[in-house]
């Protein structure tokens, strides 16, 4: 018999020193220096033995024991991935894919061009990024979702060479359910490896494994140091540490959905997982501290879920709104749930401007952004969402301008130009423009 849960919520009011304390919980903790040495030996390694060194780490770290032709998942398995699913299993990765594809298509940007002040043809072209890396997180929890909120999106865009790694069991093997939302996104590509050295082994290449122009994916704190690591060799979308749920709550929300939007979220499984509970009625943390403890008893990662609600929660009751949106302007949470009435909504979207995701209303878990909404679950951690956005069609895609001026346009533009020659003294700059006029003489 499991013993009962012991949970007392320690409530901060406006009166604690909230910003000081909030600090220190909130910002992604320092990369561990050992884990850094670590990461750079295996990246060393990788980039000078290539497939021998990813073998090895791979049976280091996985406990798989595999050869260098069976990193690359074979047809026949993909194809048999997708035929073991259930008839619902399959409606539900289709009705997800669905969703994602028509949100982000609604992103797509333009080519675009019209005539400057000189007279002259300039805009803008897109092109889609030639090959890139999908890191999806595998072991005790495959991340189906991961694949639909990352590969999808490249699909949109129209990527032509997507490579996926995933670490394989201690069999060497994947996930069915994982492949199979591959294979219906028809992506071919995918290889039996995870950790720094899979992140390696897109950045640099191997016999095996051809190199990409940009990695996407979560994944732990090797993997995100890997990233930080290849950055600059390859391009990275984000460095999104453990996950983070906030929610908003007032005197209309229901403490059971208040309830298992903490517990949803603690139950991720790496254990450092944020949980933050901002209310305006003191009377709920009661009845929402009871419901935790009553649905926690059904979870089953109920002992990991204890621990994060542990260390990892933060309740706080503050009555005024205002300095609610400040609290949670400053946190940047990765996932915000609005559990507050319908007029609070419009409040809230507009005084709060850093969140990753909101999820509005008390009809709206994040489960659903996470799954099957639309909009990709890979999001800002750790206060970087002060800074930077969720993953979204344009990081799949890059710009070129482009400039376009005949004589007329030039000789418009030759005064302001060779004047900037002048001032930063670049006569090369000015006898560039000076030659081209002078040859119609």
């Amino acid at each position: 018999m499991m013993k009962k849960v012991n949970l007392k919520l320690k409530i901060l009011t406006q009166e604690d020193d909230l910003i000081q304390n909030l600090s220190e919980f909130s910002t992604s903790v320092a990369t561990d220096v050992e884990v850094t040495k670590t990461v750079s030996q295996i990246l060393s390694e990788i980039r000078e033995r290539g497939d021998q060194a990813l073998l090895e780490k791979t049976k280091l770290f996985d406990r798989a024991d595999l050869n260098a032709d069976d990193l690359l998942v074979k047809e026949d398995e993909m194809r048999k991935s997708l035929n073991s699913l259930s008839e619902e299993e399959e409606l539900s990765l289709k009705q997800a894919i669905q969703n994602i594809t028509t949100f982000h298509e609604q992103s797509k940007p333009s080519d675009w061009s019209f005539s400057n002040n000189h007279g002259a043809h300039v805009g803008e072209k897109y092109y889609p990024i030639k090959r890139i890396g999908l890191y999806v997180p595998g072991g005790n929890v495959p991340l189906v979702s991961t694949v639909l909120m990352t590969a999808t999106l490249a699909k949109v865009a129209q990527v032509p060479e997507i490579a996926v790694v995933t670490p394989p069991n201690e069999k060497g093997k994947i996930a069915p359910q994982l492949l199979a939302a591959l294979k219906l996104l028809e992506v071919s590509e995918v290889y039996s490896v995870g950790g720094a050295q899979a992140i390696g082994a897109l950045a640099y290449g191997t016999n095996t494994i051809p190199p990409v122009d940009k990695i996407f994916g979560p994944g732990n704190a090797y993997v995100n140091e890997a990233k930080r690591q290849v950055f600059g060799v390859v391009g990275v979308d984000l460095l999104p540490g453990p996950s983070e749920v906030m929610v908003i709550a007032d005197e209309t929300a229901n403490p059971k959905f208040v309830a298992t939007a903490l517990l949803a979220q603690a139950e991720h499984g790496s254990g450092k997982e944020k949980t933050y509970l901002l209310c305006s009625e003191k009377s709920l943390f009661v009845q929402i501290e009871n419901e935790i403890k009553l649905q926690l008893e059904t979870l089953s990662h109920r002992s990991a879920i204890e621990k994060v609600l542990q260390h990892g929660l933060r309740a706080i009751w503050i009555s005024d709104l205002t300095r609610l949106s400040e609290i949670a302007n400053f946190i940047a949470p990765e996932h915000l749930e609005l559990q507050v009435s319908e007029e609070k909504l419009d409040f809230f979207m507009s005084e709060i401007t850093t969140a990753g995701a909101m999820l509005l209303g008390h009809h709206s878990p994040t489960a659903l952004g996470d799954f099957v909404a639309g909009p990709s679950h890979v999001l800002p951690t750790g206060r970087s969402g002060r800074f930077s956005s969720g993953l979204r069609l344009h990081d799949f895609i890059r710009r070129t301008s482009f400039i376009k001026y005949d004589m007329d346009s030039l000789k418009a533009a030759r005064d302001a130009s060779t004047c900037f020659s002048r001032m930063e003294r670049l006569d090369g700059h000015g006898q560039s423009i000076e030659l081209r006029l002078n040859s119609i003489r």
